[in-house]
């Protein structure tokens, strides 16, 4: 059911999952089952469709590429600083904080008016999805928070199912790239890394809805990710092989193994 932005009360965000007994709380809530029913539609989605496949640039899509295009004008405008510390650059900080004042107003640029009484309630997830300010680091939590996003946006109605395609392959994407180049410029740390359980210490989603890319491809292989040329080949075209791409530039080892346990 679409949200009315006249008549809802909308209310800014706060933490209530704190313990173990909250999230089987959370786990009942409709909250719970409307991004795991998100998570499977956009999945759905893009079965079968590369990054180039044909989609719906609605006005809000192109809103909302337009200002994950400003934040990435704000980390350059943000240059890491000199430190002892290798990692967690503190210039990370100044970026944050741009964000967190100026969210609202980036957001509303992106959106109808009409959508705007959602806009105090629905920042608060894109300023949280960038990583903490304090600790410097970012993990899949802060990727959930982008995903929670996006469902707040189809929940008003500002995206539909139309727009769906293009949520995957132009918007996330487009998150994607700036939260690589946040990793990068200002070397966070990892935010609950799981080790040699998870490839990327990073993201999640891109191998959800990557792999779903690659539904049925004929070209490609689960034994194939590992192999230099297919990912330089196929990077640019799929989710799944442009994380891979990632991965291979920022890590050294023999991921052949997680790999293929990743794709079959």
């Amino acid at each position: 059911m679409i949200i009315d932005c006249e008549t809802h009360e909308f209310k800014t965000p706060s933490r209530c999952v704190l313990t173990p007994a909250d999230v089987t709380k959370w786990e009942k809530s409709n909250a719970y089952q409307d991004i795991l029913g998100f998570l499977t539609s956009m999945n759905t989605a893009v079965r079968g469709r590369n990054q180039s496949s044909e989609c719906v640039l609605s006005g809000v899509t192109s809103g909302l590429m337009a200002m994950l295009d400003t934040l990435s004008d704000w980390v350059e405008q943000s240059p890491p600083i000199q430190q002892p510390q290798r990692y967690g650059n503190k210039a990370f900080t100044q970026f944050y904080n741009t964000l967190k004042e100026k969210a609202e107003v980036v957001l509303k640029e992106a959106l109808p008016q009409k959508f705007h009484p959602s806009v105090p309630e629905i920042s608060t997830y894109l300023v949280e999805s960038v990583g903490n300010s304090t600790r410097i680091d970012y993990g899949t939590g802060h990727e959930l928070s982008f995903v929670m996003f996006l469902t707040c946006l189809f929940k008003i109605g500002a995206l539909t199912k139309e727009d769906s395609i293009a949520t995957v392959n132009r918007i996330f994407q487009r998150y994607l790239s700036l939260c690589r180049q946040l990793q990068t410029v200002y070397k966070m740390e990892p935010a609950g890394s799981q080790g040699v359980w998870s490839l990327d210490d990073y993201q999640f989603i891109p191998f959800m809805w990557g792999s779903s890319q690659l539904h049925m491809n004929p070209n490609i292989a689960p034994d194939m990710f590992p192999q230099s040329q297919v990912v330089d080949k196929y990077a640019n075209d799929y989710m799944f092989i442009a994380a891979i791409k990632f991965i291979l530039s920022v890590k050294t080892g023999p991921f052949a193994d997680i790999l293929i346990s990743f794709g079959t």
